[in-house]
């Protein structure tokens, strides 16, 4: 996807040589670039601009034919795409905004909204989205491109984010995960089923039954990602008390340091990335991956037809394998819930002067790329759900080979997906992102790796907590 999806393909990564946004005109501070900038006339010849990475495989070779569609269903209009690298990108826009001239459209991921409203440089479209527009999105992912009373861009799509069996290795083990996909597991369940898959020989772990990336850009994903089926669906409950002081919090430390003491994880788990977790699981080294993203299915599939066309560009080493979409486990007795990735065409603004012209043009480029046939060959070939009516329309006549229980097992997920939060203060938003980054990141490797115990960085993190929220502001259970 992006990630955020970033992942999609980072399980996704896929990478693309990034030119410079300000020698192709700049974004909306540029005068050259849109001539109706300052002028009222909404049939004035107008360009919007679009920093967008490779959301799917062949997104980026779309780029030529999406620009003559959209200038087809708008003559005045000229929508002109700058391609981006997924390693590129977030310095790229960052290097653009701090120089007064974004471009109009970037794809990003939803939780980063609140951050850019903080800074002053989004579009706030509520006023000029259609309601046309509205009612063609589906009303759970389009809350997460809204900061308070704003919307601030469409959703491309909102995916689950689980993690991925191999089918054999499964079947071996006697694991019943047709149950699983419909169910859903408890931690308990879960951790019994990981030690039936690993395998040894001589005394030394061939597979293990589980592996997460936890280094490089996905160190947030995996404890972000297990608190949500744990009574923590966001960093702060609905009156806004900071959610990781809870006790809940603790016992999901200690589950993740059970998982490698017994052998189910290796205990090198702090220096896999995502490249090298796909590479585990596509060589047998492990039965269930994670993160999960419905695109790793297709992943899986082309590399097997690679092996059984003897193709060389299939993975060194790697076997067929049939891969299983498998939800979460619950913890602590609370109720699974799906955290998902909503990522989107977020706009961008360099000045608060924009013209009414320009901004209505802004919105049609942001609605022509996240829906209709834009989004549906895009999702399509992510393998994830359609979330407009107009994309789903058009899917209809595209092939859809996926898996049918991996893909009703995706639906089932996102029935229970994380309810979007704009109702959090974006001061509030960015303390919770502060403390992330500078004390549940680092502290969190250093509990993976060994040096620390669950009971040391649960101090360590509601302690600074407390501090940054004050004691009446943190959840106390």
């Amino acid at each position: 996807m992006k990630k955020k999806m970033r992942v999609m393909a980072t399980v996704f990564a896929l990478s693309m040589a990034l030119t410079t946004l300000s020698a192709c005109g700049g974004g909306s501070g540029s005068k050259d670039a849109k001539s109706s900038s300052n002028t009222e006339d909404p049939n004035a010849k107008d360009t919007i601009t679009a920093l967008l990475p490779p959301v799917s495989a062949n997104f980026q070779n779309n780029f030529a034919q999406m620009e003559k569609d959209f200038n087809a269903k708008y003559p005045n209009l000229t929508l002109k795409i700058e391609p981006a690298s997924w390693e590129d990108i977030n310095q790229k826009l960052d290097t653009q905004v701090n120089a007064g001239s974004p471009p109009d459209i970037a794809f990003r991921p939803s939780e980063e909204i609140s951050k850019y409203v903080e800074n002053g440089v989004l579009m706030d479209i509520s006023d000029v989205a259609t309601a046309d527009m509205i009612k063609d999105y589906d009303p759970a992912p389009l809350e997460y491109m809204k900061n308070g009373k704003g919307l601030y861009g469409f959703p491309a799509y909102m995916e689950a984010h689980a993690i991925g069996g191999n089918k054999e290795f499964m079947e071996k083990a006697s694991i019943d995960y047709q149950k699983v996909q419909k169910e859903g597991w408890t931690f308990d369940e879960f951790r019994d089923a990981i030690k039936k898959g690993v395998a040894t020989e001589n005394g030394k772990t061939t597979r293990y039954g589980f592996v997460f990336a936890t280094a490089g850009v996905t160190s947030k994903d995996y404890l972000g990602i297990l608190v949500k089926s744990a009574g923590m669906p966001a960093a702060f409950t609905k009156d806004l008390k900071y959610a990781y002081t809870s006790k809940n919090f603790l016992e999901v430390l200690k589950d993740i340091r059970l998982m490698i003491d017994d052998g189910s994880m290796p205990k090198e788990l702090s220096s896999i990335d995502a490249g090298k977790r796909w590479n585990m699981f596509l060589t047998g080294q492990t039965m269930i991956t994670g993160k999960g993203l419905a695109v790793f299915e297709r992943n899986a599939k082309l590399n097997s037809e690679k092996l059984k066309n003897k193709d060389d560009s299939a993975v060194k080493g790697s076997i067929p394998v049939n891969y299983v979409v498998l939800p979460i486990p619950s913890f602590s007795g609370a109720q699974a819930q799906a955290a998902v990735a909503v990522d989107g065409y977020v706009t961008f603004q360099a000045t608060k002067d924009v013209s009414a012209a320009h901004k209505a043009n802004v919105v049609k480029a942001a609605n022509f790329l996240s829906s209709g046939k834009v989004a549906a060959t895009t999702n399509n070939e992510l393998y994830v759900a359609q979330i407009t009516e107009s994309s789903r329309k058009a899917a209809e006549s595209m092939p859809d080979d996926r898996d049918p229980g991996n893909k009703a097992a995706v639906e089932a997920m996102l029935k229970t997906a994380v309810p979007a939060r704009p109702d959090i203060p974006t001061d509030l938003g960015a303390k919770a992102i502060k403390l992330e980054d500078e004390v549940i990141v680092p502290k969190l490797q250093a509990l993976i790796a060994g040096e620390m115990t669950p009971e040391a960085m649960y101090d360590a993190v509601k302690s600074a907590a407390i501090q940054a929220f004050g004691d009446d502001g943190v959840v106390k259970d």
